[in-house]
């Protein structure tokens, strides 16, 4: 199953993209067995500044066609890692060819493009810059793997 981290914004270089880059690495090398990955990245900019339906626009013309998506959202539903593992196991195995895993700017995602996702996702109540998102989301894709291959890296 291939993954699409679709953004709004450019990641420029620094601690935030070293960060996402290892873990990707490391997910792409782990995930490979697991019939997961590679993950690709892809950024779009509203160069407009036209708000949320112009980000809303750009993000859908980015999905693969026939992905699954899953939106990284503060109303979406908090599960552990464990859990995160085997959606993402499911996922693959009821013949899920692409997730699409998107994340929204500043503002967060436009309400038409949070109804059409497939699942929704919250790293928790509080809100946290898309930047860190992406780290965040980067290292649970390598944890998820990690024990779906029962690697130690996870410690419950």
């Amino acid at each position: 199953m291939r993954l699409h981290i679709i953004a709004v914004g450019r990641l420029r270089k620094g601690p935030e993209l070293t960060l996402i880059s290892d873990y990707l690495d490391r997910f792409n090398k782990s995930g490979r067995a697991l019939g997961l990955g590679p993950v690709s990245v892809i950024e779009v900019e509203d160069k407009k500044n036209a708000g949320m339906a112009a980000e809303a626009e750009l993000l859908r013309k980015a999905i693969p066609k026939g992905a699954l998506t899953m939106i990284m959202d503060e109303r979406g539903k908090v599960i552990s890692s464990v859990d995160f593992s085997d959606k993402l196991g499911q996922w693959r195995d009821t013949g899920t060819q692409d997730l699409a895993i998107l994340i929204g700017g500043a503002d967060g995602l436009a309400p038409d493009l949070r109804a059409e996702a497939d699942f929704a996702l919250s790293f928790g109540k509080m809100v946290w810059p898309h930047m860190l998102v992406r780290v965040m989301l980067s290292e649970q894709l390598y944890r998820a793997a990690s024990i779906m291959g029962n690697a130690p890296y996870h410690r419950a």
